[in-house]
């Protein structure tokens, strides 16, 4: 079977959008985990708030990293790794301008 080759720009696209998905999700945990935990005593809620934040760091660097690490690692093309991650920082960039758009505006 023929595997379909993706640009660079198209994977930076889909990483960028799947991390701004992933905080999304995140942030509408937050905003509503008084909701979800009721009052947490002092202990659990930064205790619960640490574990997510290095949770979603994780996460976070398996969305924008994975694909580059193996790029890099696996397949000795460290060009192509570096310009995928600052094309996904550059995709990034492009979706932060249009959430500050939309805040503005709405």
């Amino acid at each position: 079977m023929e595997r379909k080759k993706w640009s660079l720009v198209k994977i930076a696209f889909y990483q960028a959008l799947g991390f701004i998905i992933y905080a999304g999700l995140v942030s509408l945990i937050l905003w509503n985990a008084n909701k979800l935990f009721g009052n947490v005593p002092n202990f659990w809620g930064p205790l619960l708030f640490l574990t997510l934040f290095v949770f979603s760091a994780l996460i976070s660097a398996l969305i924008v990293l994975g694909y580059p690490f193996i790029l890099f690692w696996e397949k000795k093309d460290t060009m192509n790794a570096l310009k995928l991650v600052i094309k996904t920082a550059e995709w990034l960039f492009v979706f932060l301008l249009f959430i500050f758009t939309a805040i503005i505006l709405f």
